[in-house]
């Protein structure tokens, strides 16, 4: 049976195939991994990209992981150009955010080259953080790395598989740079299996509906996505909008937003110059914020690709803290990011009130607690993203405990397996009652988890941004609660972090995580007396407070 590329209806099929696809290669590492952080907390995510490596289509994972695969796929095709650099079976790997990796060495990207005969007809990418690819530090993440040497192994954009065979000096070195060398092998063989199964979904695909029509498909998808994002831009209000934001470490950051009918133009050229510690992240990584601003703006439902961002300019300062040079640092790269999308949030949110809440608690809060199991006498790492709160908006509060903006679709890692798998115990996990986040709609809560050493000499590692200054309220709302780190000490220390490396911990000593609330939107005064007296029953105000704040009477 033939079918033709100017069908619709065979060219939607070809899209939802894709979907599904890139939905299977999700699954597939899911199930093969063997860190937590990925089957459990699933801080990955997976995508098809056309031969050139524009983003077709993505599956599930963090969202901020979507907009990183295509770039690293357009890297990998530049550099692999001349005549039988890329062969079917052949498998890539980049982890360098100088080289393709665009996010930091501890997130591995895998793509692979789809083939119908000699013809290279898409790719499949994955991404996921894996626990340990060496460095200065266990969990290869230390605030005190001054240059990405130090940070771990670098993988620039180089072949691991020909023509379907390892190549084993590649995988030997990738072992032995790793304190958890199993952990991380099974970690890239997942990975590999992932790419492989989508490869494989894509060829029967082409051969079921052709290849000229499986390549027409995908135009149109990128089109299509380019068309959506253009029509919302008409609904947009239009204008050059500013916003400078002192940060938690005393900087200023900047940002310009123009909207037009034909582009969305961020930019942050007036900024600081890359800091000699990790807080830097790539051009790579800031066009992700934007993307994840413009698809939340236009078209928030549907999949991504890369015409869904077309329309964005982005213009940045080589040499700054949104655009590092070489050999900078890059670890923290996600605080970055985030403050990036938080900034851009923050600056249109009073003109799109409709579109956009108060702010959340903007940290992915990334815990890094390890040493050697007790029981098992092997080298452990948890890496754990916390959830918060989030802002409220016209209408309703905002959600507690849900993951920032950056991490989205990934779940937190269940007290059975960080206590089986890991030398700690969680004590508690608690909804965060802190004062912050009232208004006539409220902020959503954070949360207070404790996690409790079985072990003498283990570490502690930790960054959370908005500690100083906490989520931002709108409209005469409340600003939310801090993000911070209490280590309580079996000896009776008792310290606050927001930013730690390496700390030593001990057996029963107690690190206590706590996340702030969102922001509130409209004055406290106006809230409806039900829903403070539902607040207060539900535990989440005391009646003094809510006397205090809210002017309320029983």
């Amino acid at each position: 049976m033939s079918y033709s590329a100017s069908d619709p209806i065979t060219l939607e099929i070809i899209q939802n195939s894709l979907q599904a696809a890139a939905d299977e290669m999700f699954a597939v590492m899911k199930k093969t991994a063997m860190s937590s952080i990925i089957y459990e907390v699933l801080d990955m995510g997976t995508g098809i990209t056309d031969a050139k490596g524009a983003l077709a289509s993505s599956g599930a994972g963090i969202p901020a992981f979507v907009g990183m695969l295509d770039k690293a796929v357009k890297v990998i095709v530049a550099k692999f150009d001349k005549p039988g650099d890329i062969e079917p079976g052949d498998v890539f790997v980049t982890n360098d955010p100088y080289y393709g990796g665009v996010t930091h060495l501890s997130d591995i990207v895998v793509a692979m080259p789809v083939f119908v005969g000699d013809r290279i007809i898409a790719w499949t990418a994955n991404i996921a953080h894996n626990s340990d690819v060496g460095g200065m530090a266990p969990g290869s993440l230390s605030g005190n790395a001054t240059e990405i040497f130090q940070e771990g192994l670098r993988l620039p954009a180089i072949k691991m598989i020909s023509r379907g065979e390892p190549i084993r000096s590649v995988m030997d070195i990738i072992k032995v740079n790793s304190r958890m060398p199993d952990v991380l092998e099974g970690d890239v063989w997942a990975a590999i299996a992932s790419v492989r199964i989508g490869g494989r979904r894509l060829v029967e695909l082409a051969e079921k509906y052709g290849t000229d029509t499986f390549e027409t498909a995908m135009t149109s998808f990128l089109d299509f996505g380019e068309v959506v994002t253009r029509r919302a831009l008409a609904n947009l209000p239009k204008g050059t909008f500013e916003l400078t934001e002192e940060q938690d470490d005393g900087q200023f950051f900047n940002v310009k937003v123009t909207i037009s009918d034909e582009a969305f133009v961020v930019d942050l050229r007036d900024n600081p110059d890359q800091a000699r510690n990790p807080v830097n992240t790539s051009r790579d990584g800031v066009m992700v914020a934007a993307q994840l601003i413009v698809k939340s703006l236009t078209d928030p439902y549907s999949a991504a690709n890369e015409g869904s961002f077309r329309p964005i300019r982005l213009l940045t300062r080589p040499g700054s803290v949104f655009e590092a040079m070489e050999p900078a640092p890059i670890g923290f790269y996600y605080e970055v990011l985030l403050r990036v999308y938080d900034l851009i949030w923050r600056c249109l949110a009073p003109h799109m009130p409709d579109r956009l809440a108060a702010g959340h608690f903007a940290s992915v809060c990334g815990t890094f607690i390890g040493g050697v199991h007790p029981d098992t006498g092997r080298q452990y790492t948890i890496i754990e993203p916390q959830i918060g709160g989030w802002g409220g908006k016209p209408g309703r509060d905002g959600n507690s405990a849900i993951f920032c903006g950056f991490h989205g679709e990934t779940y937190n890692c269940p007290a059975e397996i960080n206590e089986a798998r890991n030398g700690l115990y969680v004590d508690r996990m608690e909804l965060n009652l802190e004062p912050g986040g009232e208004g006539r709609y409220r902020g959503g809560r954070g949360i207070v988890m404790d996690y409790r050493l079985r072990a003498d000499n283990g570490f502690l590692t930790m960054g959370y941004t908005r500690s100083k200054f906490p989520a931002w309220a709108l409209d005469g709302g409340r600003e939310g609660s801090p993000n911070y780190v209490r280590y309580l000490g079996k000896d009776g220390t008792d310290q606050r972090y927001s930013f730690v490396s390496g700390l030593t911990t001990h057996t029963d000593d107690v690190i206590r995580v706590v996340t702030g609330n969102g922001g509130g939107i409209g004055d406290p005064r106006e809230r409806d007396r039900t829903l403070v007296a539902e607040d207060i029953k539900n535990g989440l105000i005391t009646p003094e407070r809510a006397r205090e704040v809210y002017g309320y009477e029983a």
